[in-house]
């Protein structure tokens, strides 16, 4: 199964940029696979790293084996030619370490900032993923009636006989269906929880024939561990109203209603988003959560997407590359 770390580098600078490399070197040592890092732009405060892109370019400078994933690079806000080829140097940059997770995005001050129309997101995501692949392929060029201006300067090939891993995020129908036609592994979410997203991938996939993609897709879980149950669940017991503090406030900031947001109890938070207990409870879950969903692989979250001190994830991150990685592979 790969084990990769996620929810770090989020909110203002409370940590140094050195810190967060430091931090991204431990993950390597540790012997995760990955990190992943979330993409918000016109935040209050600023977002210290509202470009994944360039965080990613500095990580990879800074390991040898971590892979570094976006998730998820909004790209109805990108020319896709220009991301094609920033892409593109960071695959080659990192020796092929990169993985590319996108999605439409649906935080509307940042497209009324930009001036994009929110039902234009679907196009502009569909298109600009074809307008990509081709030109990492055999070379793309934009047509009249596509969301941007035709263009008759090629681009590419950029990665002869090279392919980039490429994730697809989202939640909607439409959404789903467009990875599961392409192809594409998902990228599943924490909130709302994945179920409903695999039913409705469940059954496009019966509907229209496509390959499932769902082994090579990657869910999400919080991580509360501890050398003890009973000190797990003491923690998880503190974490979940302070994890639903930050659903509703997140909710508020997005525009969506927060009025349906339950908090829930801690048998529900272990079955939907929580991997919680001793490491070998945390082994058994993840064992579970594998067969169960058919994914192996997952985007774990020491830190509570900053609920937790990072000091505190990190101890907790140590514990579980201790006695739980070697567990699970074997």
């Amino acid at each position: 199964m790969r084990l990769d770390v996620a929810g770090f580098a989020r909110g203002g600078r409370t940590e140094s940029h050195e810190r967060v490399l430091h931090l991204c070197e431990q993950v390597e040592r540790i012997g995760f696979d990955g990190i992943w890092f979330n993409e918000f732009h016109f935040q209050y405060p600023p977002q210290a790293y509202p470009s994944t892109m360039m965080l990613a370019s500095a990580i990879l400078a800074r390991t040898q084996r971590l892979r570094v994933g976006t998730s998820i690079v909004v790209t109805p806000l990108y020319h896709p030619l220009l991301l094609a080829e920033d892409v593109a140097q960071l695959h080659w940059q990192s020796g092929g370490r990169f993985d590319l997770g996108i999605g439409r995005g649906t935080h509307p001050a940042t497209l009324m900032a930009l001036g994009i129309a929110a039902e234009s997101t679907r196009d502009r995501f569909e298109q600009s993923y074809g307008i990509m692949r081709d030109a990492w392929a055999t070379g793309a060029r934009i047509e009249e009636g596509s969301c941007w201006p035709a263009s008759d300067v090629s681009v590419g090939p950029l990665l002869a006989g090279e392919t980039v891993p490429v994730y697809v995020a989202g939640t909607s129908r439409d959404t789903l269906g467009f990875a599961a036609s392409e192809g594409l592994p998902l990228l599943l979410s924490l909130d709302p929880p994945e179920g409903a997203q695999l039913a409705t991938y469940h059954t496009i996939l019966a509907e229209e024939g496509h390959a499932c993609r769902l082994q090579a897709s990657s869910l999400s879980r919080y991580v509360c561990i501890a050398a003890t149950t009973a000190q797990a669940m003491a923690k998880l017991d503190a974490f979940i109203p302070r994890l639903y503090e930050r659903r509703i406030a997140s909710a508020r900031a997005a525009g969506r209603p927060a009025d349906q947001i339950v908090m829930p109890d801690r048998q529900t938070a272990m079955a939907r988003q929580i991997i919680a207990g001793s490491p070998d409870d945390c082994v058994a879950q993840l064992t579970t959560l594998q067969s169960g969903t058919g994914i192996n692989a997952a985007r774990l979250v020491f830190n509570g997407n900053g609920i937790v001190d990072m000091s505190a994830a990190i101890a907790d991150m140590e514990l579980f590359g201790r006695a739980v990685l070697p567990a699970l592979r074997g």
